[in-house]
This record gives structure tokens, sequence and C-alpha cells, in this order.
């Protein structure tokens, strides 16, 4: 486990974490289809938090693209970095989840977060921000959508319906990873293509609802947090 200090210089008011939005927003790149979905290895990370201690844990869980199988996990903790604020979460979490990142022994071929990419109001979720610190192609995958809405869904393993913004543009897919069961949302990060996301999600998601890559980080970033706060 890695213990971990807020950086220097990481922004500690919302008017200063929205201008490095801003800023790094401009660095997203969208034209890359991304690795081949399949190959290679994935990394979930996830994030956990103590609240009444102000202490964040998060893990990195690498695993074979193909069988699924565990190659690598790390963890971080530390102080929270930023205070609770819709549409800035990536302040809170990502000073942990890029210690977590750098404590692997190599890097791996595609990042999966617990979150939004394009599909963020800002259109630079924790996904894209954390794609463009550290190059890696990155999708997010969220639990619900944040701010967008979708048509009706098909209730087969593979349907999708796209989330779209005022302006028409597709921003993410609502993606049903199992039959019957309530979809996740999908989003390009940085330096893969929707299509690309959703396709590695079904493969990460050959049982259940959520990808495996981040089933198994909330529960290891869950079991850090419990470690450090005893």
């Amino acid at each position: 486990m890695t213990i971990i200090d807020i950086p220097e210089g990481w922004p500690a008011d919302e008017a200063r974490a929205l201008a490095v939005q801003d800023e790094l927003r401009a660095r997203v790149v969208l034209d890359e289809t991304g690795p081949e979905p399949g190959t290679g290895t994935v990394a979930g990370v996830d994030v956990a938090y103590d609240d009444v201690r102000g202490v964040v844990a998060a893990a990195a869980v690498v695993v074979d693209a193909r069988t699924l199988t565990v190659v690598e996990e790390s963890t971080a903790v530390g102080k929270v970095a930023f205070p609770y604020v819709p549409g800035l979460l990536a302040f809170r979490e990502l000073p942990a989840v890029l210690a977590a990142l750098r404590s692997l022994t190599r890097a791996p071929g595609l990042v999966v977060c617990d979150g939004y990419g394009r599909a963020h109001p800002r259109r630079f979720g924790l996904a894209s921000h954390l794609g463009v610190l550290t190059g890696l192609p990155s999708i997010g995958v969220a639990k619900n959508p944040f701010v967008f809405g979708h048509g009706e869904l098909g209730p087969h393993r593979g349907d999708t319906a796209p989330l779209r913004a005022d302006d028409g543009e597709e921003v993410g897919r609502a993606l049903r990873t199992q039959p019957g069961v309530k979809p996740v949302y999908v989003s390009a990060g940085h330096r893969t293509a929707l299509d690309t996301a959703c396709a590695h999600t079904l493969l990460l998601a050959p049982r259940y609802r959520l990808p495996e890559t981040t089933r198994r980080a909330d529960r290891l970033c869950r079991e850090a947090l419990a470690a450090a706060v005893l």
C-alpha cells in the first residue's frame, strides 16, 4: 500500500478546479480507436472514502483482457484532496488513483474508471482527466447516468441506447451487459472510441452487470480503506 500526500499545487477550490478542467479538456484525444478488445491488459480503478476521517483509498487491479485473470494490483491511501462538488469528483479521487497506478510494475493497455469520460456536463469526467494526465487510453463505465438520459433500451445483452447532450452529441451509451438487468453507462475517456469502449465493457462483464475490473477494484479499495483507518 502506498501512502500519498496531496500533490503540490493541486486545486483547493471550485474556481481553480474549473479552470484546470477547461485547460486540460483541450488535450483529450477522441480520434483514436483505442486498444483492440480482448487483447493486452486492462486496469480497473476505484476509490473508497472515510469522510469522517477525511481519508481516501484507491485501488488499481490489472487483468488479462482475454482471460480476466488478475495479473497485478496495487493500492494507495491518503487524505481527501478536494471537497465534494458534483462534476468535480476527479479532484477528490485522482491523487490516490494516480499513486495506485504509479505503483504498478507496467502500464496497462486501458484504464476503466468507475465514472464518466465524455458523458459529463463539462465533457471532462474522471476517465478523461485520468487519461490526459497519464497518457493512457481510458474509458468511463458508470453505474448511473449523471445528467444525460436515454431512450428505450432493449432487454438483451449488448443492447445500447445513446446518451445525448442538448446539442444532439452522443456523449455515451447505456449498455445492457446482462439480460434484463439495469444497464451501465459507457463513455469514451481518452484515446479510445465509444464503440471500442462498449466492446471492452461487454468482454469485461461476462457474468455480472459491472466489469470485473470495477468489481475487483471496488473490493480492494474498501479493504485498503478498512486497513488504513484501523
